[in-house]
């Protein structure tokens, strides 16, 4: 696919996914989402990823929605993508797939995803610029990063399902504070309410992305790595440790019986760095997934 609002760059296994309209601050449009949605995808299914970073363009992350259609740009009946949803009588239905928020779309497949997400925000990131990288693993920034969860002040609401990954990141009392408010705040601060992993100078920022990638890459068995990903996140939501207990035993019983446990178990006691060959293309157990999908309604 040839994308027009990002750039899709492999370089020994690490996905590079740049936002991509530096003039506009790589503010978030239609465009946007669906190259992010396709780029996701195509990383998914590709082996040769093992680890994604995501960064802005130019001296921005993404300043978020791209409000060039003014007072009316976050008004869906004015939109012809979104007109589905209203009758001729002018009643909404809220299970019409047009209702669904943009930002959310691209989360849920972050959420989705089998391969670690590293945020590299090197600059403004407000709206869905910051929601966007709570579904994302680590996330860096540089010393010129500024986030702002602004919605309120724009007589909105929080979307891209931030209202489920933010207080699960940060705690509800932080998320409310910073929702409430509405401010744009400095990196120094989201490290403190614990938003980010590390302030980094703005020429060290992707070095020490890649550097994170290259030692995942370097030390893990990328099925291993897609399982747990899965685990962790959707057990954030379970009821009961038993419900972890159940996947964690039907992990360790597949995995057990699987080559790379076995490379892994070799190459400790011989002191040797692990080649561990399973594929998440190929080789993912047979409980998996252990979820029903959810669906929009």
């Amino acid at each position: 696919m040839n994308y027009t609002a990002i750039l899709y760059e492999v370089e020994e296994n690490i996905l590079t996914i740049t936002l991509n309209r530096p003039e506009k601050l790589n503010a978030f449009n239609k465009e946007m989402q669906d190259d992010l949605i396709d780029a996701i995808d195509r990383a998914n299914k590709d082996d040769e990823v093992k680890a994604i970073i995501v960064t802005g363009a130019g001296r921005g992350f993404c300043a978020g929605a791209d409000l060039s259609a003014g007072k009316d740009t976050f008004n869906m009946e004015a939109r012809e993508d979104r007109k589905g949803a209203i009758s001729e009588d002018g009643k909404i239905d809220w299970s019409n797939s047009a209702v669904r928020d943009g930002g959310g779309r691209v989360t849920l497949k972050m959420y989705e995803c089998l391969k670690p997400i590293i945020s590299a925000c090197n600059g403004p990131s407000v709206g869905v610029g910051v929601t966007m990288q709570l579904a994302m693993d680590i996330r860096l920034a540089s010393e010129q990063a500024k986030y702002g969860f602004v919605f309120a002040r724009r007589g909105l609401v929080p979307e891209a399902c931030s209202s489920w990954f933010l207080p699960r990141i940060v705690g509800i009392s932080k998320a409310l504070e910073w929702i409430y408010s509405g401010k744009v705040f400095d990196p120094k601060e989201a490290l403190e309410g614990g938003l980010i992993r590390s302030i980094h100078a703005q020429e060290d920022l992707i070095p020490v992305a890649r550097q994170i990638a290259r030692e995942i890459i370097d030390n893990t068995a990328p099925v291993s790595i897609a399982l747990s990903r899965q685990m962790i996140l959707r057990m954030a939501g379970a009821k009961h440790p038993m419900d972890a207990h159940k996947i964690d035993s039907r992990g360790i019983f597949a995995r057990g019986r699987m080559s790379d446990a076995k490379e892994g178990v070799e190459s400790f006691l011989e002191k040797r760095s692990a080649e561990f060959k399973d594929s998440v293309s190929n080789d993912l157990p047979e409980y998996y997934p252990w979820w029903d999908e959810e669906e929009y309604s």
